[in-house]
Formats: C-alpha cells, structure tokens, sequence
C-alpha cells in the first residue's frame, strides 16, 4: 500500500516563526499566542521555524536511530522493553484500538526505543518502580558508542523548548504567562523513535502507524527525510505534513485536549508505509506525573460545561499503552482481563 501524491499545500498546517517571541521582542509572546490558539483551535497541527534547536543536532539524533536500528535483532533484544516500559519494542506490537477515526484491525509496521526524561536511581519514583519514568535501557557503548550522549543531548534540547512554549499556551488560553510552569517541576516526558521499513508487505488496513490521537500534553517531531506522516482535517480529508525546510511540528494530544476542555484539538495521524526507510524521533511533553487534567476554567461556561472527568498524565498513558499494545510494547492488548 502507497501513500497518494499530495496535492494539498503545507501551508493547510500553519508555520509559526518562534524567532521573535525567543529573541524576546516586545510583544511577541501576545502575537506568537494567538497564533497559536489559532492553529490549536482549527487544525491541532503546526509547523515550527526558528525554534533554536541546531539543525546538527537533529540529523546527530537520526544518524543515531539509523545506527540502533540496523543492529542484529538480537543485540536490539539484549535492551527489550523492561517493566517501566522503557527499551526497545520489535515491530507488530501496537495496534491503536482506541483510535474513532478508524477501525484499526492490523499491527502496525514499526519499531521502536523508547526512552523517558533520565533521573537518578534515587528518585523517589523511580524506586517506587512507576512506569515511564526510568531507568532507561541503552545499548552498551562498546556496540554504538556515543548513541546515549547523542540521543540526551537532543532530548535534553526539546525540554528546553517544551519549557518555553508553556507560557505560549497558558496566554492562548488566556492564563497568565507562567501559569503551567507548576505543573512541569518533573516533566513526564517520553520519547517513540520508530523505524518505519521502506516499502514493506503490508495488508489491507495496515500502516507504519495506523490512525490515531496522541496521548499527552503536546508532541514535537522535527520533520524526516522521507514523507509518510498525514493529519485528518476536521472537514475528514487526510493530507500529507510537507516538508518545510528545519521545521519541527507540533501537535496537541488528548490530555492536553482533556485539559481545555476539548477547546484545543487533538488531531488524527498516521504514516502510511513509505517507499523508503522512515525513522522519526517523536517527543511527547507532559506535565508532572500527577498532574491533573482538570478542564481550566477559561474553558468552561454555561455553553460548554466541564465535559470530561479528571485524570492524571500517567494514569493516562497507563491507559492509552494497555488498549493499545501487547505484551512486547508494555501493554495489556490481546490479553485476558481480569
């Protein structure tokens, strides 16, 4: 199965230039927020230009991912996911079941190594054993030396960015600047770097990734060489994330979609199998582990009352990652329940 020629343009998902607003111009932040709750109010998707992430230290990150994922299954394994869910997950192991968009019926073709925010082994909870939270697993350094220095060093640079759009998103959503810097004191971040197999055999509804909603808070995801993610418009036409040259695009995710009280949108996506290897370094931003998704109250009225009832970011994810994968993804799907 192949992706259809794009005929739609990129500029369907908006480009925000975040130049002015981190070069701190006077009135920036105003301008880059409402163009922001733009974007988030009518697509859920958004290009980013100037973003101050060093166009080498993206390519560093999938020179990286190239690297990992053309290791000997075996070595791959010697990382396999381990109980907090963090390491590697061989293909085949999700299938978005959760997903109102499409009936999703086959495994997905990726694989992935998955990594979260690092933190010391004294942390309370990562002693505790909480899933998504640590420790991660890496591949020793005598097989890909430097992946781990690499792939920290360009996580570590999208936190730092993560931390910058908060006050973005709080004056879009008409709070004060700093109102969801509390809820980030420990972000619960995680990381999905895929392998997408170029022009595999693929069946009748299936996809490098199938439709789907993110989970959290917001995702950034520096754009890949080669094509294959589509979003949903909300008029139900899929069309093809085009290349902007040094872009990283964002998208809302259902937390965050929780959060607002279904204000900002959590849009549909998917990558149909590319023609060529595909990698992608997804960076989903959450909020502390406990944090809340109490629907704000600039987002609630008489007209839209309070629609959803509250959770928290990782009784969330815990959610999101049972439905929809197995065993070997750190889920629950496909077996028995209690």
């Amino acid at each position: 199965m192949q992706a259809e020629k794009a005929t739609v343009p990129a500029t369907e998902i908006p480009v925000l230039d975040l130049g002015p607003y981190l070069a701190g111009e006077a009135g920036a932040l105003e301008t880059l927020a409402g163009q922001l709750r733009h974007a988030q109010e009518n697509i859920g998707f958004y290009f980013t230009v100037n973003h101050g992430i060093p166009r080498g230290l993206i390519q560093q990150a999938y020179t990286e991912l190239r690297r990992f994922f053309a290791l000997p299954q075996d070595e791959k394994l010697k990382i396999k996911l381990n109980a907090q869910r963090a390491g590697y997950v061989p293909a085949k192991a999700s299938v978005y079941v959760t997903s109102t968009v499409n009936q999703n019926t086959q495994p997905d073709l990726n694989e992935v190594i998955l990594n979260f925010r690092e933190r010391s082994a004294e942390h309370p909870e990562v002693t505790a054993g909480r899933s998504f939270l640590g420790p991660n697993q890496w591949p020793d350094e005598d097989i890909l030396p430097g992946f781990r220095a690499n792939m920290t060093a360009y996580y570590h640079a999208i936190e730092g960015l993560g931390y910058k759009m908060l006050a973005v998103y709080a004056r879009a959503l008409d709070l004060s600047a700093d109102y969801f810097d509390r809820f980030f004191a420990d972000p619960m971040w995680t990381t999905r770097n895929a392998f997408y197999p170029g022009s595999p055999e693929a069946a009748d509804n299936q996809f490098g990734i199938s439709p789907h909603r993110d989970h959290g808070f917001i995702t950034f995801l520096p754009l890949s060489d080669e094509p294959g993610l589509q979003i949903q418009t909300p008029q139900g036409e899929w069309i093809p994330a085009e290349q902007v040259e040094d872009a990283i695009i964002v998208n809302t995710g259902e937390f965050m979609n929780r959060w607002t009280n279904g204000r900002f949108i959590a849009t549909p996506h998917r990558v149909v199998p590319p023609r060529n290897d595909r990698y992608s370094i997804a960076f989903f931003f959450n909020p502390t582990w406990d944090t809340e998704a109490v629907p704000l109250a600039t987002c609630v009225s008489d007209d839209n009352p309070a629609q959803f009832e509250p959770i928290n970011i990782h009784d969330y994810l815990d959610w999101y990652i049972n439905e929809n994968f197995n065993k070997d993804g750190g889920g629950k799907r496909g077996a028995a329940r209690a």
